[in-house]
């Protein structure tokens, strides 16, 4: 928000530049922005009045105007506005000037007449398009008579101003208003402040006699009108349109605009309603209907939700309360009668309405910070008053009351033994006690503690941490001394699970995959692909892309992404994974439930090629196997890792996939991307795979123990074997280590034959089996045993014939 530093000074004395007083505000209050000053930048730009003009002799549009400037001369100025008008004072910006956008403005000719300079409009100068007058933004712009002629314009103007812009964190919503920001700058200062009030003067007829107002006291605890009569819509006057746009706001009325400046003023949000065109005399503040519309003042037709809170006549809504009104209800040239509304609306509400429509409005971001319920009522009374100023309004007796809630200050106490604990300061009672009350905080001190009364403007305070914050940004962060920490230094360590999911990166790296970062928000087809359990979507209200609206189930799509994007710059061998977090809901759930999972994604070949291997090896299944293998391994997982064959992925290969076991605990999968899927993507042959990660780091851990190298030699016995063809390995190795012996060390599948002397249906395959006893050597008896007892159980078992 933009605060005028001139208008800080109306109401206290400042003796710091605003640039020294941005810092003040910087160092203690909230974050600023920047200062400006509108002016900077420009030069030669003076107050001039139109003498007489006469047509251009080459064109239908141009005057060739005799300006007064202040010299002995008039200065000859060709202008083209269509509103030049003879005996007006005007903006002239003299030859060697600059004006907005850094312009230079030369003595020249236009169409063969000399031109010692030019007219200006408003946004000729620098003002902004949007905050320039309707009635001047095709024009030039007419100073008041009372400009001095020769005179810079920036003072006229309010451009000679500092701007000092700060950014409102969400807690200091009070800081949202001229008053909000003159009480910090007061108690930073250390300056008394002197703030203007409301004097309204009343006419007989009371306001209720032809004003009703409702309102539902779940939205709307407060709400509060002010009826105005024979107001004459004009022009707002010079002073009140410089704080307009100074601020960033287009001046329109006298009456928007005085709704407009008490909202700059005091921070409470207003409505004025053209009340001649309220049906049934009666204004409602309650929650919209199904089916209801609104046009609101922007001219867009919006559909409003059963949960958006509507201001309503007898035949319908008139305004998006706390947001912006309809243009049904809209002041015009012809209103007569204005119905003010002043109110406190339901902050959560009003966010979401405003979300919802796309409407972000200044009314809307006032009241999803707070606003002081302790002025509602002052606020319309002070745009009561001022309409009936500037609009020679009657102001109709008494306040129209909907909704009304007790607002008392709020006590919280603290003890100046806290405040220096906290702080590790020495403050004396009278020092705490002076910050308090340049707050502009009640105080009592019963030893040495502080009952301080808090004023309903700063809701942000309740608890004693409020306190200690306010004491130390009054008394001066600067001034807190510095201490080194006591006690002893507590060492920073990871959790299991921070260990673990570090671990998985590095083993991924080690195996030749880099890292990858995707989005956790896709697209709801790209969510719900590669779905290891069943979820419900996860959709934003509203994501600021169609790409980026879905919470992710997945962690491959986004990898897939990436393959696709590397594949389109001819980058042909991708190896990548990552591990992240993926989103499941159930359907009762409003929001969803979080899962570590790690996923990996190769295309084309994982080894580069070398002069021994030109071509190079694509990536196929066992590769990405082993992978994944030796990660399980080394995450030293405990439980027999088993691969099943499935065909549940639509977006996998049928032949090619495998569900994932850890101990018969299903935790991932592992498969090529179907042919369909790749050339959705537009990427080339990929072989993927998902892991529960979050179900892996729960699993029970076989702890790597030093076992140190036998001395004792190890024995092997090779063992062929023909089998039916779909008995898998892991079924024979699973029935060699049952029946292999305590010394049993390694199986190893050395060669599978199919083919000439082999029966059709029937298969070879060979394995080495190797025996060894760390405590001492081996025996070919005890070898024999064990080996018999392995052919016996693979003859029984599986119908094995050793060859």
């Amino acid at each position: 928000m933009k605060i005028s530093y001139n208008w800080l000074k109306e109401y206290m004395t400042i003796n710091i530049s605003a640039k020294d007083l941005a810092e003040k505000i910087e160092r203690g209050a909230v974050e600023v922005d920047t200062v400006t000053k509108p002016s900077d930048g420009l030069k030669k730009i003076v107050v001039g009045k139109i003498i007489s003009m006469t047509p251009h002799p080459d064109s239908d549009h141009l005057q060739v105007c005799q300006v007064d400037i202040g010299e002995e001369e008039l200065s000859q100025i060709v202008c083209g506005a269509p509103n030049v008008e003879v005996g007006k004072k005007v903006i002239v910006a003299l030859p060697g000037s600059r004006i907005g956008d850094n312009v230079k403005i030369k003595r020249s000719k236009m169409r063969g007449v000399l031109s010692n300079g030019m007219i200006c409009a408003l946004d000729e100068i620098g003002f902004p398009k949007d905050v320039v007058p309707k009635e001047w933004a095709d024009g030039i712009y007419f100073l008041e008579d009372d400009a001095e002629i020769g005179e810079p314009v920036f003072g006229y103007l309010g451009m000679d101003d500092d701007l000092i812009d700060v950014d409102v964190t969400p807690n200091r919503g009070d800081m949202l208003s001229v008053y909000g920001t003159a009480y910090d700058v007061a108690a930073l200062l250390d300056v008394p402040l002197t703030l203007t009030h409301p004097n309204l003067q009343e006419v007989a007829t009371l306001a209720s006699d032809a004003l009703i107002a409702k309102a539902d006291q779940a939205v709307a605890p407060i709400y509060k009108m002010r009826l105005v009569k024979n107001v004459k819509i004009a022009p707002s006057p010079t002073w009140l349109q410089i704080k307009l746009w100074n601020a960033g706001i287009r001046p329109i009325n006298n009456v928007v605009d005085a709704t407009n400046y008490i909202l700059l003023k005091y921070g409470q949000p207003l409505h004025a309603f053209d009340f001649d065109k309220i049906s049934g005399n009666t204004i409602e503040a309650r929650m919209a209907q199904p089916g209801e519309q609104l046009t609101t003042l922007d001219e867009e037709a919006r559909d409003l939700d059963q949960n958006d809170i509507v201001i309503a006549d007898a035949n319908g809504p008139i305004a998006l309360a706390g947001v912006m009104g309809g243009l049904n209800s809209e002041i015009s040239d012809a209103t007569t009668t204005v119905a003010i509304e002043s109110a406190v609306f339901d902050a959560t509400t009003i966010r979401k309405t405003a979300q919802r429509h796309n409407l972000h409005t200044s009314a809307a971001q006032h009241f999803e910070r707070g606003v002081n319920r302790g002025g509602v009522e002052e606020a319309a009374d002070a745009a009561a008053q001022l309409m009936a100023e500037l609009a020679s309004g009657e102001v109709q007796q008494g306040i129209v009351t909907a909704t009304d809630q007790a607002v008392e200050p709020v006590k919280v106490s603290v003890t100046l033994a806290r405040i220096n604990h906290v702080l590790g300061t020495t403050l004396s009672t009278p020092t705490v006690t002076d910050i308090f009350n340049r707050l502009g905080f009640g105080v009592t001190v019963e030893n040495d503690t502080f009952m301080v009364t808090v004023p309903a403007r700063r809701w942000d305070i309740h608890i004693e941490a409020d306190l200690l914050e306010e004491v130390a940004r009054i008394y001066g962060y600067d001034e807190i001394p510095a201490t080194l920490p006591g006690g002893p230094a507590t060492p920073g360590a990871l959790t299991e699970k921070q260990k673990l999911i570090r671990s998985s990166r590095s083993i991924m790296e080690a195996a030749g995959l880099n890292q990858a970062i995707s989005y956790s928000l896709t697209t709801e087809g790209k969510a719900g692909q590669f779905m290891m359990k069943e979820s419900h979507k996860t959709d934003l209200s509203w994501p600021m892309t169609l790409d980026h609206a879905t919470l992710r189930m997945n962690l491959i799509s986004g990898l897939l992404d990436d393959v696709a994007y590397n594949n389109a710059r001819r980058v042909q061998d991708v190896a990548l994974y990552e591990q992240g977090r993926v989103f499941y809901r159930e359907e009762e759930q409003v929001r969803p439930s979080e899962e570590d999972h790690i996923a990996g994604a190769i295309s084309g070949r994982l080894v580069p090629t070398n002069w021994q291997d030109a071509k190079g090896q694509p990536v196929d299944f066992y590769e990405l196997k082993g992978i994944v293998d030796v990660f399980l391994k080394n995450l030293a997982v405990a439980g027999d890792v088993r691969y099943e064959a499935t065909d549940r992925y639509p977006e996998l290969h049928p032949g090619r996939t495998a569900d994932i076991f850890v101990h018969d605990h299903y935790i991932g999968f592992i498969g090529q991307v179907h042919p369909s899927t790749a050339a959705a993507y537009k990427i080339n042959p990929t072989y993927v795979f998902e892991l529960n990660l979050e179900a892996l780091i729960e699993m029970p851990k076989d702890v790597n123990q030093y076992v140190p190298i036998s001395k004792f030699p190890a024995v092997s016995r090779d063992i062929a074997m023909l089998v039916d063809d779909q008995v898998t390995n892991e079924e024979v190795v699973a029935t060699i280590k049952k029946r292999g012996g305590a010394y049993l060390k390694n199986v190893a599948l050395f060669d599978v034959y199919e083919g000439a002397h082999v029966p059709e249906g029937k298969r070879s395959l060979a394995y080495t089996l190797t025996y060894q006893n760390p405590e001492t050597t081996l025996t070919d008896d005890e070898v024999n045993q064990a080996f018999e007892k392995v052919e016996k159980q693979l003859k029984e078992q599986l119908n094995a014939e050793i060859r």
